[in-house]
């Protein structure tokens, strides 16, 4: 199958909500705000220096997302894209649309004279997701990620 993969619009905000809410509903067990995830994914498409989004298409119609949050290594002195909200529709799954995004998230990044890297956090127990990053050359590190919330639906 052959997805298309292009910017996010601000037509996709309710659809990137959607998979968004579907992504902590199947990762975590927990809904989120309509409401809030959908400001969240406005709030990436109004200001780029928040994030990017990319869409796949399949005949048109929207089945997969992957979104680019930035963090500066100093000491790299580069940029790390960090992958986030990787979403692809349950009947699109194992048909090449997750490595379709992956690609071409590497791609523009390979390209980018600051980017110095990319990375992720995904779910320890979450196999499927570990077995499909690492298929496209991704691997563990020695890190764990903490974390102190001070707002949001968690």
């Amino acid at each position: 199958m052959q997805a298309q993969i292009r910017d996010a619009l601000p037509s996709d905000i309710e659809t990137i909500a959607e998979f968004n809410s579907l992504l902590a509903t199947e990762t975590e067990g927990s809904g989120l705000s309509a409401g809030v995830a959908a400001a969240g994914a406005a709030a990436i498409i109004d200001d780029p220096s928040k994030g990017r989004y990319w869409i796949a298409e399949h005949e048109g119609r929207a089945v997969g997302q992957i979104l680019v949050t930035y963090e500066w290594s100093d000491w790299r002195n580069g940029m790390l894209w960090w992958i986030q909200s990787v979403y692809v529709r349950s009947d699109f799954r194992r048909k090449g649309v997750c490595s379709a995004l992956y690609r071409h998230v590497e791609s523009l990044a390979s390209r980018h004279p600051d980017v110095c890297g990319i990375r992720l956090y995904v779910e320890r127990d979450n196999m499927p997701a570990q077995k499909a990053y690492s298929s496209v050359g991704m691997s563990m590190t020695e890190y764990l990620v903490m974390e102190r919330l001070f707002k949001g639906d968690k």
